[in-house]
């Protein structure tokens, strides 16, 4: 894969500490991406980190991303298609074309998450899936960045499919240095294991999550920043049986409600991305909006998933 000033040399190692152009300039704006498109479902759509002001009321790790990419680029843009629910093959359908559309040079891709948790899904056949993906996106020029999933090994229930994820993730780093795309890998972000990070139902990652979450992204496009690393406040110790009694309450709360919906996939208007064409980030530059062929013209309001 070619960057748009750089050529990754063969056998460069994949991971957070992949070198790229903006090594060489230290400073804002000083990366070669000038059309950013953002690719998933509830981990890139923002779910978790909520902000009123902002399109579709959350924010997230690639709303903060673009912000710094932003920075010192008038010309920047940014569209995030991420959609909370959907499964892999929705995002390799309905995603991958309107991106390409928008002639990005580069793109997140983070997808899998809602079929990994249920127990008939093969990590290796959605990693055959998410390969084909990769490729069809690296073949347009962009840079293409992919996520080796978090470690929920401590997290109730989810943490049952921690083998499954392992495998899934294994596979994504041969996917990407396949592709030579750049790997994020949030099961090395051990600071992700701390209840601080996640949101009260578990399955989301909090706004500190996704600030830590987007400081990893930023690191591994070796891009200059201002965010800085922010520490978790411990929470009080529990002893075994009010720990017992909130899991239960988050079960009952969260956990069956969400399988519920998994199952009927009630009859209701179709969820839309927050920001569907590519455009300005929070005031930065002036580019026209392009409009993707296939998706509306505007916004639209986001239910709960």
């Amino acid at each position: 894969m070619t960057t748009p000033k750089q050529e990754q040399s063969p056998g460069w190692p994949v991971g957070l500490d992949m070198a790229s152009p903006a090594e060489q300039a230290p400073g804002p704006g000083h990366h070669p991406w000038h059309r950013y498109v953002a690719l998933g479902d509830s981990f890139t759509e923002g779910v978790g980190d909520p902000e009123p002001k902002n399109q579709g009321g959350l924010r997230g790790w690639a709303d903060r991303v673009a912000e710094e990419l932003s920075a010192g680029q008038p010309d920047f843009a940014y569209a995030n298609l991420a959609i909370r629910g959907l499964r892999l093959q929705q995002i390799l359908d309905q995603q991958v074309g309107p991106a390409l559309a928008a002639q990005p040079d580069l793109v997140t891709l983070s997808a899998g998450g809602n079929d990994i948790v249920f127990r008939r899904s093969d990590p290796d056949k959605l990693a055959e899936k998410i390969d084909a993906g990769v490729e069809q996106l690296t073949r347009s020029g962009a840079t293409v960045v992919l996520f080796a999933g978090p470690d929920w090994g401590a997290t109730p229930v989810f943490g049952q499919i921690r083998g499954k994820v392992a495998i899934l993730n294994e596979n994504l780093h041969v996917v990407a240095a396949r592709h030579n795309a750049v790997m994020v890998d949030l099961w090395c972000l051990r600071d992700l294991t701390r209840p601080g990070m996640w949101d009260p139902d578990r399955l989301h990652f909090s706004p500190l999550g996704h600030h830590t979450i987007a400081l990893g992204v930023l690191q591994a496009l070796a891009v200059p920043h201002s965010l800085e690393p922010l520490q978790p406040k411990a929470l009080p110790p529990r002893n075994w049986k009010e720990a017992r009694a909130k899991d239960i309450a988050w079960a009952r709360e969260y956990l069956v409600p969400w399988a519920i919906r998994q199952v009927r996939h009630p009859a209701e208007a179709p969820l839309v991305p927050k920001r569907p064409r590519p455009g300005p980030v929070f005031g930065h530059g002036h580019l026209q909006a392009v409009h993707p062929p296939g998706l509306p013209a505007e916004p639209l309001s986001l239910k709960e998933a």
